[in-house]
């Protein structure tokens, strides 16, 4: 429902997109929707605006980065949905976009006169995705549910970590953002379907399905054969070699070599041909039999090399080698810069602002990062205008009344 005009960028140009609620599992699907393409408009409270803004460890200028990312190609509008002519102004945007986006507890939006049947009456085509902890319903439907409870509960939590540690978790919020890649999904689904149907529908992603969703065979495992897997540390159990290892300059490298044909050609890079026929070795479950003495092998060679040494070496005999980067490594490797992976957008405070690009990519239409995240309230003024038919006169009547 946004206008079509110069500038397009994304596939999703022309899809206009209501975002509410806060923090990272509703914001990060509407990042993605954004990165595509899509318009989006993010309603903040007044004066508050959404606690992300806050939020980081390196805060220069006061300015949170982490807003900076997933705020960017955003409108900021700010309404006090709290009030009953906050309502009636977020109903009014509502009706005129394609996808409302909200990671409120269930039953906020009904409580707030929003729910999606009054508001697909007004607008049959609006495509509703709610991202919660445990969904919309079932017993634990109004409970309140963090990324962290859900990566508990999907099963992510114990199997990650040393074996001779308690759980432990990702370093950053998982749980969250793969509810919300879920639930980008689950929307460009419903609005793929729209156009055969010409109606929208509601969009469930809950964060414990989103986690248990890439767990793999975990559950028919346990089920069928009563396997349980366990913290591995930096392993996957008999799958070998395929670990970090240490090298000469106390640097470490991951080196994923567990194929047969590819730890042939491993063996003969650390001048051991002969340990490709070597029964204890020569097969992957011979290999993952022996986990512990191969990567006591593995090691004893990395140990002699430099990482640029063993990084060449390695890549030399087609072995898949690669460095633990941090972000000093990405910024100047020259993969990233060839594919762009990291690009800069102007901030008004703080100058350049480099980021993770828009992905996945596209030939044709590709994303990208179009702006940072906004101040808040930048956009009131003019959605309200464009998008809501407001007047000035209405616009500073609800500024006098505190709504905005």
């Amino acid at each position: 429902m946004a206008e079509e005009g110069a500038g397009s960028i994304g596939p999703l140009h022309g899809l206009r997109v209501i975002e509410m609620g806060q923090l990272v599992a509703g914001p990060f699907c509407g990042q993605i929707l954004g990165d595509l393409g899509a318009e989006v408009i993010k309603i903040e409270q007044p004066g508050k605006g959404d606690p992300i803004r806050e939020w980081g460890r390196a805060l220069p200028r006061g300015e949170s980065l982490w807003w900076s990312v997933i705020g960017r190609n955003k409108k900021s509008v700010t309404v006090d949905l709290r009030t009953q002519r906050g309502q009636t102004v977020a109903a009014r945007l509502i009706s005129r976009a394609d996808i409302l986006v909200e990671n409120f507890r269930p039953g906020t939006l009904e409580r707030w006169g929003l729910g999606y049947e009054k508001l697909s009456a007004n607008n049959p085509g609006l495509v509703l995705t709610r991202v919660s902890g445990f969904g919309q319903t079932g017993p634990y439907s109004s409970r309140p549910g963090y990324g962290s409870i859900g990566e508990a509960m999907g099963g992510l939590r114990y199997i990650v970590g040393d074996p001779s540690t308690p759980p432990s978790r990702v370093g950053i919020s998982i749980g969250d953002t793969l509810a919300a890649v879920f639930a980008a999904i689950g929307t460009l689904g419903a609005v793929y379907e729209r156009t055969r149907s010409g109606r929208g529908q509601v969009v469930d992603s809950a964060i414990y399905e989103a986690v248990l969703g890439i767990m793999e065979s975990i559950v028919p495992e346990w089920v069928l054969s009563g396997y349980q897997r366990e913290r591995s540390g930096a392993i996957l159990p008999n799958v070998a070699p395929s670990n970090v290892y240490p090298t000469a300059d106390g640097g470490w490298m991951l080196i994923a070599a567990n194929q047969d044909t590819v730890f042939a050609r491993l063996a003969a890079a650390m001048g051991k041909p002969e340990l490709a026929s070597d029964p204890r070795f020569s097969t992957h479950g011979s290999r993952g039999e022996r986990q512990q003495e191969l990567d006591a092998l593995v090691t004893e060679f990395t140990l002699t090399q430099h990482s640029r040494e063993l990084e060449r070496l390695l890549l030399a005999h087609a072995v898949p080698v690669g460095k633990i980067y941090r972000p000093a490594d990405m910024v100047t490797d020259e993969q990233f810069i060839a594919r762009k992976s990291i690009v800069s957008t102007d901030h008004p405070t703080l100058g350049s602002v480099p980021m993770q690009n828009a992905f996945p990519r596209l030939s044709r239409t590709d994303g990208g990062v179009r702006w940072p995240g906004p101040q808040l309230g930048e956009h009131t003024l003019e959605i309200l205008e464009s998008v809501g038919g407001y007047s000035r006169a209405d616009i500073d009547a609800l500024r006098a009344g505190g709504v905005l």
